[in-house]
Order: structure tokens, then C-alpha cells, then sequence
């Protein structure tokens, strides 16, 4: 009680980390609110039900629905494109477990937010910051007895033990690849380790298939319950670690760089691993038979820097199709390149920073997740990049003509979904509706099928909604002019052509 009191009394110093750490959390687009479906239970507080979480959207466009933070923004590594890279000369600051408690439990109070996403710099050492994010966790559960989402950051590098326990109190984890491929992380964060990063993600993802293996595939609806009587017998060497490392920077100022690592490891990083291995084999022992206990309910997330490094759209769509397919990823996301830190080595953008190209990679990441498509069916080595003009869906389909049209009638789901302007919910509601008689254009119209994009594609009964001529260049002129009239540009080597329409153009 009385450290909350100290906690409250000191809100001024809390609001100015939190203006700090907000901040520099700004970057990670990683957070993602759904995903469980756990109610309120009228015991704790909060709920993470999947349509919980209201969304709202910062001046840049990137969605802010959650308390979204670092638990620090010190750090020991010196990556390039990193605003709280350690050669920077910003003001460092550091919440205690206790603050992320208090300002995470008031924000909600004042129905500012419904969850938590927390990610952390690298401070001590990855064991020492991945203890601190598991304390901040189950202060949560337990002693605050928050029952609302929480998504937290895996840190690389960092004890499997502590990965674990943290994921039985999160609803969500992520590990960010940072960047496509072994060779941009190499130049941008040479202080970083792929494999470091792979572990914990093949440990996560199999952590949540034993958990369903254990619970049946509803294991993401409840949440750890833990005794409260444990805390401080399971905290007090997490506390003793936090100490020291305190009064060592104290006497010896911000720990900075490769031997800051090794310090800290040797200082704390031990002392924490051995506590975790103290009480987490038998909370983990327990984990998988507990009749309320899951791990990560609602999966895990990756980011990707683009534009950084010079990787094409293939390449990143075949890591991400990878990510999907061998490690279980609920989302992968994409972050456009920002040069923070005006650094001489990362590439400057005559055009700002590349949105539209991020853009289109979760246009297609969709198509990846949902319509059915392959990594080497949108792109190639050929055909390294998206078109810009148009998206990857509607780029497909004028590559692939002699694949249309399609008869609404009779043609099945997975070919519907081939087709431009016609989604999932869409899909669905032309089989259910086709059952009863035939479909005409109205009627698919108001099913939700964008018909300035599925004109050229289908045809209802045996007839095309007008007679358009099947032919790439005539259509891609169409559905860029139809996204975007001032942007009408012919494939004639980029340079900007306007054409007016014409009666004659096809047959009447």
C-alpha cells in the first residue's frame, strides 16, 4: 500500500516518462488489439473480448487503441535506424514495474483505453529487461487484477524461462524481425543476432500448440489466474536484480554498448535467469494441467522495417508467407522507413517516406492470409515489385486474363475471391443467395461487391455488365482512373499521360 502511494504522489514524474516513452514507442507498429474473446467476470477488471477495443488513429494514421510504451527507451544496442540507439544524446528514463501498473489501471478507469501493449530497450541485458516486463505483467494479474488485454514484446536473447512465464500472463507476444533478411540486420543492427530472434518465436509458437493441444482450440478465452500469496516470495529476487542495477548506474553513469552487455550479464543477468529457474519450472510444470491457465490465447506478431535495406516486394512477401506457414505468425507487419537519426548510411526518400509501398505489402498480406494466394503468384524474380498504380489483387487479375471472366453463377469460393471487388463477407453471401434463383449485377451490388472493379471480370447469367474489351492496358486504365482520376498514368515508361474517355472505345 505504501508503494502506492508513492507511486500516485509522484504522477507528475510519471506523465513526464510517459510523454517520453510514448514517443519513442510510436515506431513499432506491432500492436494489435483482438484476438480473445474473454469477458468481463465481475471479480476482475477489465475484459478482452475480440470487438472490446475501440480504435483510434494518431495524425500519422497508425491505430493507438491501446496504452502503447517502453518500459525504457535505454538501450545497449547501437542500431542505425533506432532513435534510442545508445550513441544518440536523448534524455533516457525508465518506468518501475509499479508505474506501468498505476498508469495502465487509471487510463482504464477513465476509459481511455481497454489494454496494454508493452515493448522495452534494451536495459542490463535481455534476461534483466525480459524479468522486468514478467514483473510488470503479473503485478498486473495479480495484485492489480487487470483482466484486460495485454500485448508485450519478446525480447531477443532473453531466457527461455522468463519467455515462457511472460506468456502465460500475456494475451499476445511479439518478436520483431526488424528487417527481411540475415544481411540487413547484419548492417543496420549489427549488435542483433537472427537466431536469437527465430528462438523465442519457434518458442512461442510452440508453447501456444501445446497449450491447445492441452486446452482444445478455445484455450484463448480465459486468462492465468495466479495466487496473490506468491508475489512477493516470486518477486523479491527480481527486485534484488533491480536494486543493483540501480545503484550501479548511480555511481557509474548509463550503461552504454558491448561491454555494458557483458557487465550486466555478469552484475544481474545471472542473478535473474537463476530466479527464473527457481519458481518457473514449477509454475511450468503446473501451466499445462491448470484448468485456467493458456499460453499467448490470441498468437503472436512480427514487424518488418521497410526500405531500409534493399530487399524487393518478393522478397519480403516470401519471408512473410514463410513466417505464416512455419512459425504460426497471427500477423505479420510492416513498417515504412523512417530516417530518424539523419543518418548518412540509411537511404534518404526524394518522396518522403514510402507509405504507399507499405501500403500495398498489406494489401497483399491480406491476399496471402485470407484469399488464398501464394508469395509467387503475385511476384517473381521477373517481377520483383508491386504495381504502385493499382493493388496487388486487381495487378494479379489483368496479368491473368485469360483466368476471366467468371460467371457469378456457378463459379465456387475460392475463384470468387480471385476476383477483384469481391471479398470474403461477399463471397459467402453469392453462394448463400444463389440457392434461392440467378443473380444480377444489382443484386451482387448491394451484397457489397465493388463493381467498379469486378466489371471487367464477371459476368452474371452469361453477360458482362458492358461490353468491355478483355485487353491489360485498357483495363489497368480503368482501374486507375477509377481509384484515383488526377493519378491516370499509362504504362509507357511512368511518364504522365491523360487519355479522354471515349463512346467509341468498344462497341455499343
Amino acid at each position: 500500500m505504501a508503494n502506492e502511494i508513492s507511486v500516485a504522489s509522484d504522477w507528475d514524474g510519471i506523465m513526464e516518462k510517459l510523454t517520453i516513452l510514448a514517443d519513442s514507442a510510436k515506431y513499432d507498429v506491432a500492436c494489435t488489439s483482438s484476438g480473445v474473446e474473454r469477458k468481463g467476470d465481475g471479480k476482475h477488471m477489465g475484459s478482452a473480448a475480440g470487438c472490446g477495443i475501440c480504435h483510434s488513429f494518431a495524425a500519422d494514421g497508425r491505430c493507438i487503441s491501446l496504452l502503447k510504451i517502453l518500459f525504457t527507451n535505454e538501450c545497449i544496442y547501437d542500431c542505425r535506424y533506432c532513435v534510442n540507439r545508445s550513441s544518440n544524446d536523448v534524455k533516457r528514463v525508465s518506468f518501475t514495474p509499479e508505474e506501468v501498473c498505476v498508469l495502465t489501471m487509471e487510463f482504464y478507469r477513465r476509459n481511455y483505453i481497454e489494454g496494454l501493449f508493452l515493448s522495452s530497450g534494451i536495459i542490463g541485458s535481455p534476461d534483466y529487461t525480459m524479468g522486468l516486463l514478467y514483473e510488470t505483467l503479473f503485478l498486473l494479474r495479480t495484485k492489480y487484477h487487470f483482466h484486460g488485454y495485454i500485448h508485450v514484446k519478446g525480447i531477443p536473447g532473453a531466457s527461455s524461462d522468463l519467455v515462457e512465464l511472460t506468456g502465460y500472463l500475456a494475451d499476445r507476444m511479439s518478436v520483431n524481425l526488424e528487417f527481411p533478411t540475415a544481411e540487413g540486420l547484419r548492417t543496420l543492427a549489427p549488435n542483433k543476432v537472427r537466431q536469437n530472434i527465430l528462438t523465442p518465436m519457434r518458442q512461442i509458437q510452440n508453447g501456444i500448440k501445446e497449450s491447445r493441444l492441452n486446452h482444445g482450440v478455445y484455450s484463448m478465452k480465459s486468462r492465468v489466474s495466479i495466487d496473490e500469496k506468491t508475489y512477493y516470495s516470486q518477486i523479491a529476487g527480481m527486485q534484488e536484480s533491480y536494486d543493483k542495477l540501480c545503484d550501479y548506474q548511480s555511481a557509474k553513469g548509463v550503461l552504454r554498448g558491448e561491454k555494458a552487455a557483458k557487465v550486466a550479464e555478469g552484475a544481474w543477468g545471472l542473478t535473474v535467469r537463476e530466479n527464473a529457474k527457481s519458481y518457473g519450472v514449477a509454475q511450468r510444470t503446473a501451466a499445462l494441467t491448470h484448468a485456467d491457465r493458456y499460453f499467448v490465447p490470441a498468437g503472436q506478431s512480427t514487424q518488418m522495417i521497410i526500405g531500409a535495406t534493399g530487399e524487393t516486394d518478393y522478397q519480403i512477401m516470401s519471408v512473410s508467407e514463410a513466417l505464416y506457414n512455419r512459425f504460426g505468425m497471427k500477423r505479420v507487419f510492416y513498417s515504412a522507413f523512417v530516417n530518424v537519426n539523419q543518418d548518412e548510411t540509411l537511404p534518404a526518400f526524394r518522396e518522403g517516406v514510402p507509405l504507399l509501398r507499405e501500403h500495398r505489402l498489406y494489401q497483399a498480406d491480406f491476399l496471402l492470409r485470407f484469399y488464398g494466394f501464394k508469395a509467387d503468384e503475385l511476384l517473381s524474380e521477373c517481377r520483383p515489385n508491386f504495381n504502385e498504380r493499382i493493388d496487388p489483387k486487381c495487378d494479379w487479375a489483368v496479368r491473368h486474363l485469360e483466368q476471366f471472366p467468371v460467371e457469378i453463377n456457378t463459379a465456387d469460393y475460392y475463384t470468387l475471391l480471385r476476383v477483384p471487388g469481391i471479398g470474403t463477407k461477399s463471397a459467402r453471401r453469392i453462394l448463400a443467395a444463389r440457392q434461392h434463383g440467378k443473380l444480377d449485377f444489382d443484386a451482387i451490388k448491394k451484397m457489397g461487391v465493388v463493381l467498379k472493379r469486378a466489371l471487367y471480370f464477371i459476368t452474371c447469367n452469361g453477360r458482362m455488365m458492358y461490353n468491355t474489351p478483355i485487353e491489360e492496358n485498357y483495363i489497368t486504365r480503368q482501374l486507375v482512373y477509377a481509384e484515383k482520376p488526377a493519378q491516370l498514368l499509362l504504362p509507357d515508361g511512368g511518364s504522365a499521360h491523360y487519355e479522354q474517355l471515349s463512346l467509341f472505345d468498344f462497341a455499343v
